[in-house]
């Protein structure tokens, strides 16, 4: 279960997030960034829930995948495809992570993980974050966010396709530059999702306290 953890665990130093309107006025963002970032941030905020499949690679290269399903605000759900036996979800305030194989379960806030930015109510990429580097390439923009005040602690980075603009990838970079990455295809945006997807319902919640 280790390395499931690590997505969320690695930049736990990225709840940081959170670190106000000084944050990103001290980044040096040119006039292309800012119009970037508001395009990010305005295709963010219209995406209230999505389904897709995920294929994940962690920082030893193993790979899995499953199904990924967002119901903003702060509902989130990891379905990992066998052999794979984690499960992670959110609803709201908690991240859950089970593994059905040997049946442990573990939980975090969710705003202590990386993704918290994702499901949030509002977001604010130029307000309420660091903005380490925006980037843009062949069909693709990047937008890279940190804690400013514990940049040590690592990154998360966004990747959006332009043309249409969708958001693809991220990618979680931790303290000691390990990299894990997201990658979401048959993405389907705006569509009614079943709330018990974000029911806690592990077996030992109960034992939290």
């Amino acid at each position: 279960m280790r390395r499931f953890l690590h997505i969320f665990l690695v930049t736990a130093g990225l709840s940081g997030f959170l670190a106000g309107p000084a944050a990103a006025a001290r980044m040096d963002l040119s006039q292309q960034d800012l119009a970037d970032l508001t395009r990010a941030e305005d295709y963010l905020n219209a995406i209230k829930s999505i389904k897709a499949r995920f294929l994940q690679v962690a920082p030893d290269g193993a790979l899995s995948e499953g199904n990924l399903y967002i119901n903003r605000p702060g509902r989130l759900r990891f379905d990992y495809d066998p052999p794979v036996p984690v499960l992670v979800v959110s609803d709201g305030g908690w991240v859950v992570f089970y593994d059905q194989e040997v049946n442990q379960t573990s939980r975090l806030p969710l705003q202590s993980t990386p993704l918290f930015e994702l499901v949030r109510s509002e977001i604010k990429l130029r307000d309420s974050v660091g903005v380490k580097k925006v980037e843009r390439g062949p069909g693709t923009l990047r937008v890279t966010l940190f804690d400013p005040d514990r940049e040590e602690q690592g990154s998360i980075t966004l990747v959006f396709e332009d043309r249409p603009f969708v958001l693809k990838q991220w990618l979680v970079r931790d303290a000691q530059g390990l990299e894990t990455r997201v990658t979401m295809t048959d993405m389907q945006v705006n569509i009614r999702l079943d709330p018990d997807l974000f029911s806690l319902f592990s077996p030992n919640y109960d034992d939290f306290d």
